[in-house]
């Protein structure tokens, strides 16, 4: 499942103008094909609509669509243009806010069914995206395998006890813990102390898989439009959205935008806030590649701020990592990760980086997902805390259940307490800033 040659230098400059609203990014670069849907235009009148084009909106969209709703998707700009199709594209097992979800949910339904819900949290999303991708024939260039790296030796203690947990659940013959002197296997680098290599989890690009369900939906019959900002949600027995150039006429309304809408902000703000992250492919390295990351896995390491990465389609190291909480456009992102390349792999030291680009992850102070209502038939998803890829599309199943009456899911999360910080958008990044330097504070002495 490959997509497009990326080694043609014109289509790499972006000189087609089929993505020009999306940012220059490796992904805009190599996206499958010129897919664009329609601006709204006049009225629609369907079962939902969903706003934002990213993956809680499309996973939600789609299930909604193969139950037999009526669905319409809006995107003020083109469908992925946010952070879905900007990731790092590893569909993992890792959970933000899982100790959180833990320890409220053992409160009201005990230990066992607290940690089997974290655990759905944790896999669900994996099988989701990967029967889409065969049902549908999304090409996005889906592979197997990531190594979780022990970035100290302390680390390797806690990377023990959950290779142990994740047998004791029956996942023995998709995990492998790693020692030390067994990194060579996966990595040419000097960096690590140990790891798990898990084959379940997988990596992706993750434009294509937008795009991709996006196709899917429209073929079961979904509305889709790009470049329709909504103005308004009027809220009613039956709720409408106002945009430029129409309106849409709804049984039931989800708001799918996460950090990058301003809807509905009296009801919402202070509960999500942006964080900048970078990333960058380099030059596509040939023969290197291969001898750099043998297996072809992605990782990411043990740190709370980490640094993430894998091998693209044509060969590129793609690498990410940092966060910036100030709310403002991010710095040089090219100057800020080189460091973390040739520290990781010196064997890159100068290389030319082929593209650089950020993208804003939406941050719950307690990393717990939030999901919600504004009305009796107005919705919300939002919140995934750098996690979102697997986790979104938990979610889109969870929304389209609840939304077609299956609530057990949905309220589940309605137990769980979530922190509004009182002074809005402004305090909430000081506060995150203040806690991530806490975090790497603490992260010293580990």
């Amino acid at each position: 499942m490959n997509s497009r040659d990326a080694r043609n230098p014109d289509h790499l400059q972006g000189k087609n103008n089929m993505t020009s609203q999306r940012i220059n990014s490796y992904y805009n670069a190599t996206v499958n094909s010129d897919l664009s849907f329609p601006q709204l235009e006049g009225e629609v009148r369907v079962d939902v609509a969903v706003i934002g084009g990213g993956f809680t909106g499309l996973a939600s969209a789609l299930e909604l669509a193969e139950q037999g709703k009526k669905v319409a998707l809006v995107e003020a700009n083109r469908i992925g243009w946010g952070q879905s199709g900007r990731n790092g594209g590893q569909v993992t097992g890792s959970l933000s806010g899982d100790e959180a979800i833990l320890r409220q949910l053992t409160r009201h339904v005990g230990e066992d069914d607290a940690e089997a819900f974290v655990w759905y949290l944790r896999w669900r999303g994996h099988d989701i995206i990967r029967e889409r991708i065969e049902k549908y024939g999304i090409a996005c260039d889906l592979k197997f395998g990531h190594l979780h790296t022990a970035y100290s030796p302390s680390h390797m203690r806690a990377m023990r006890a959950t290779y142990d947990d994740m047998v004791s659940r029956g996942m023995a013959d998709m995990v492998e813990l790693v020692e030390a002197k067994d990194i060579g296997r996966f990595l040419d680098t000097p960096l690590y102390h140990g790891g798990i290599y898990n084959r379940k989890n997988m990596h992706l690009h993750p434009l294509n898989l937008c795009l991709g369900e996006a196709r899917a939906l429209a073929s079961l019959g979904g509305h889709v439009y790009e470049n329709s900002p909504v103005l308004e949600i009027i809220h009613g027995a039956t709720p409408s959205i106002r945009l430029p150039k129409g309106r849409i006429v709804a049984d039931q309304i989800l708001l799918a935008g996460d950090v990058y809408h301003k809807l509905e902000r009296r009801k919402l703000s202070g509960m999500i806030f942006p964080a900048a992250g970078g990333i960058v492919t380099t030059e596509p390295l040939g023969d290197l590649a291969r001898q750099l990351n043998p297996q072809d896995v992605a990782v990411y390491d043990s740190r709370f701020v980490l640094d993430y990465y894998r091998m693209t389609a044509d060969g590129r190291l793609l690498f990410g990592g940092g966060a910036n909480y100030s709310g403002k456009p991010s710095r040089d992102i090219a100057a800020e990760l080189r460091p973390c390349i040739e520290r990781t792999f010196p064997q890159l030291r100068g290389v030319k980086i082929g593209f650089e680009w950020s993208c804003d992850m939406g941050i719950v102070i307690n990393r717990v997902p939030q999901l919600g209502k504004l009305a009796p038939n107005v919705w919300y998803a939002q919140g995934y805390s750098g996690h979102g890829l697997a986790t979104s599309h938990i979610v889109g199943e969870v929304m389209a259940k609840a939304i077609g009456g299956r609530m057990e899911a949905f309220d589940v999360f309605q137990r769980f307490s979530h922190i509004r910080v009182p002074m809005g958008d402004s305090m909430g990044r000081q506060l995150l800033a203040l806690g991530m330097r806490y975090f790497l504070m603490m992260e010293r002495f580990r």
